[in-house]
């Protein structure tokens, strides 16, 4: 007789959330620096400090990145309106990545849940998906959490980015900006 697959959705929403927490747990007690503060690491403007910015963004998918400080140097290096793209494109990134890895669990997600479980989840994620993906976005481990979901579903690629870009783009752009007011006042 084969086990009940009912636990697949339970783990998921507790198991990830938890997962993330502990590391960022793990880096805390490390006191790791490029984690606690990547500020120093970004230097000056320049190619090599973009592409540091967007890459610690995209890592806050699976390890805990201060983005609200890397948004924030965004901004400080390259002014606001560069500054809110390259942390558009880092947070966008992120979801894309969160989105693709539900993507590539959809059979594992297929040998822990029934076929009721994924039918009830896809109504829900088709309704409210992409809503939960914009509101979650500016959430620590909920937006990698939600976008890790939404790719288990049928949603599309297009309509999470948008969703995701919408949801990105207000904290980018005050970040951005609260990083160029203080560098002016700097100056």
């Amino acid at each position: 007789m084969s086990q009940p697959r009912h636990w697949g959705y339970p783990i998921l929403l507790t198991g990830l959330p938890a997962a993330l927490l502990a590391v960022f747990g793990a880096v805390q007690a490390l006191n790791a620096p490029l984690l606690t503060d990547p500020t120093p690491l970004l230097g000056r403007a320049g190619p090599a400090a973009a592409l540091i910015g967007v890459a610690l963004l995209l890592a806050d998918v699976a390890i805990p990145v201060p983005s609200s400080l890397v948004m924030v140097a965004n901004g400080a290096l390259f002014g606001v309106l560069p500054g809110t793209l390259l942390s558009l494109l880092g947070g966008l990134g992120a979801t894309l990545v969160a989105f693709g890895l539900g993507r590539r669990s959809r059979g594992l997600l297929a040998r822990t849940t029934t076929p009721a479980q994924r039918a009830r989840a896809e109504r829900l994620l088709t309704r409210y998906g992409l809503l939960a993906v914009l509101v979650t976005r500016p959430v620590p481990v909920l937006a990698e959490t939600v976008a890790l979901l939404a790719g288990t579903t049928t949603l599309r690629w297009w309509r999470v980015t948008v969703a995701s870009a919408a949801g990105v783009l207000p904290t980018a752009l005050i970040y951005a900006a609260a990083g160029a007011t203080a560098q002016s006042g700097l100056s």
